[in-house]
């Protein structure tokens, strides 16, 4: 895949950063870091970096990477232990970010060096030929703040709040005005599992208490609020007005020039330009974008605000947002400038419930009909660190169920496609490490992830421990993930064969799913079987949008490990008939 041509669509590769070179196996539950291991920057070796591109990469995106709040005790190297009472696991919430202007300390061979380690991991990986995203979480902050390496000259969050009010427009947080916060309390949960730490003891030192992170107002946050984190203040006040100018409608046409001069010397709320900062900052040290969480909860006009001068500053950045609501993907395209938006609640749910058998392929081919017209920005994925493993019992319970899936999901769209680490191996998530259940790989704990661990073979990456399933598997994410990325018909007209071939009266039903990917009369059809039973003499019709592009009797040629077909003429178009084993997908060029 490596040496072939780059024409086809941006595939994104998610990292969990402290998991993904972690070969320690011993996964105790609430295990420290020296029980149970974290991978390093230094572990993104050239052999790891290529059995990532060879999935198609264009962008890798090391998740975690920014300085968060952690129980790991770095006070040697001057910064502030932080109280395990507001952090989620024993490793952290990578979502819980301490320090904007350095990293991660866990992930760093020497942690005085922290930020030059990963500095030569964005070398490297542009050596590479591959680009670096990492997170931005413009919505909330730790609850205890702390940047050790701000540039001269800039304030912490909150350093400069008038703390005697719930909201002032150049505030950075919301207060509970004359009330001290209170940690959260559950009968069904210990910090640390009840292990001992010395700061583990029911208390934490914050006066007056600030707004959760979640947008919770109490002085003492629910157990399931995001009460490792604090609230930021974007001139939102609190009965939801504004504190800035709105952005005019028309504006939703204009590009990131018209933006940046729409906000140029206008007085806005002081977390806007910390943001604006931090974001450039990263620019500086040679990220090439960010994906930003949460950000349906931060208003449209600070995403015209910062992706235009993100924009400004390097052209090419990659603005990846993560959006769940429908009716805002427009306006958060449009007037917010983002890139590309997760198509979650649409494409992923739908075809989720397709492979867990109780969805229907029409059903599929409908919701992705709604953003038709912005279908080149949704981004698809089966996997990322909020959602549950394919292979895990709650979602598929068969990575091969994400056979099809990964087909019809990479290859229906220009979108982006983003893979999560280990899912081209069918990693199952099953592991118990202590904060949070089981399904999802552990963001919050120190852990290993197997079915990675033995592609990884102590370093090798050339999947020399893994099973024959997961060899096959890894093969098939390779061979799928190449056309995506190289073959420029994903990049050209969607044709679905879908209801013509549900009308034909042959074996083809709502358990397959055809459509063709077309571009200057070049392109490809893909079938894929979500059956767990076999399919012989599903007939595909191909309607007279193919009048000017097959010949008659035309040989389609095999992209996958499959025979090629031969066109049938019929009235107004032609057909074709394949035979398809449980759960397989067939692609055929033409």
């Amino acid at each position: 895949m490596t040496s072939e041509k780059r024409e086809g669509k941006p595939v994104v590769y998610q990292v969990f950063t402290r998991l993904f070179g972690n070969t320690n196996s011993t996964n105790k539950p609430w295990g420290t870091i020296k029980d149970n291991g974290v991978g390093k920057f230094k572990d993104f070796t050239p052999e790891a970096l290529e059995s990532i591109k060879a999935l198609g990469t264009s962008h890798i995106w090391f998740t975690g990477v920014p300085h968060h709040a952690l129980v790991n005790d770095y006070s040697e190297y001057g910064i502030s232990n932080d109280d395990p009472d507001v952090i989620k696991g024993r490793a952290g919430s990578p979502y819980a970010v301490k320090d904007y202007y350095n990293v991660n300390p866990d992930l760093a061979t020497d942690p005085a060096k922290r930020l030059e380690e990963f500095e030569a991991l964005i070398a490297r990986t542009h050596a590479a030929g591959m680009k670096v995203i990492i997170d931005i979480v413009p919505n909330h902050v730790a609850r205890d703040y702390t940047s050790l390496s701000a540039p001269e000259g800039v304030s912490d969050f909150g350093e400069n709040d008038d703390t005697s009010v719930e909201y002032a427009k150049n505030n950075n947080f919301y207060y509970v005005v004359g009330e001290a916060f209170k940690v959260p309390q559950a009968d069904n949960y210990q910090v640390l599992g009840g292990n001992p730490h010395p700061l583990s003891d029911g208390k934490f030192d914050e006066m007056p208490a600030k707004w959760t992170g979640n947008g919770a107002r109490a002085a003492q946050p629910e157990i399931n609020d995001w009460y490792e984190t604090v609230k930021v203040n974007y001139g939102v006040k609190p009965d939801g007005t504004y504190d800035f100018p709105v952005l005019p409608d028309n504006y939703s046409d204009k590009d990131y020039a018209a933006h940046a001069a729409f906000w140029e010397g206008k007085a806005l709320p002081d977390s806007w330009f910390k943001f604006r900062d931090i974001a450039h900052y990263w620019l500086d040290k040679g990220v090439d974008g960010f994906r930003y969480d949460m950000a349906e909860m931060v208003p449209v006009e600070f995403w015209s605000f910062l992706n235009s001068s993100i924009k400004q500053k390097n052209a090419n950045a990659f603005l990846l947002a993560e959006v769940y609501q429908p009716d805002k993907y427009r306006a958060y395209l449009h007037k917010g400038k983002m890139d590309y938006l997760y198509d979650k609640v649409g494409f992923y749910d739908t075809l989720k419930s397709i492979m867990q058998g109780t969805g229907e392929v029409s059903d599929l081919v409908a919701i992705h009909n709604e953003v038709s017209d912005i279908a080149p920005s949704m981004l698809h994925f089966l996997e990322n660190h909020d959602e549950q493993r394919i292979a895990s019992p709650d979602f598929a319970g068969s990575a091969e169920k994400g056979k099809p899936a990964l087909a019809v999901s990479a290859l229906i769209s220009s979108s982006p496609t983003l893979l999560y680490f280990g899912q081209d191996v069918g990693e199952d998530g099953s592991e118990e490490t202590g904060f949070g259940d089981p399904t999802r790989t552990s963001i919050f704990d120190y852990v290993g992830v197997p079915a990675h661990q033995r592609f990884m073979n102590e370093g090798a990456f050339d999947g020399g421990q893994s099973t024959e399933e997961e060899k096959s598997l890894r093969q098939f994410y390779e061979q799928v993930m190449a056309i995506a990325a190289t073959n420029s018909a994903v990049t050209g007209e969607l044709i679905s064969l879908h209801k013509d071939s549900l009308s034909n009266n042959s074996n083809y039903s709502e358990r397959q799913f055809a459509f063709a990917r077309v571009k200057d009369k070049h392109g490809f059809i893909v079938v894929a079987n979500f059956d767990t039973a076999p399919v012989n003499n599903a007939v595909l019709t191909l309607s007279s949008d193919f009048s000017n592009t097959f010949s008659a009797n035309q040989e389609l040629l095999p992209l996958l490990d499959h025979t090629g077909v031969t066109l049938q003429d019929k009235e107004n178009g032609y057909n074709i008939t394949v035979d398809l084993q449980p759960l397989e997908t067939k692609v055929f060029a033409f």
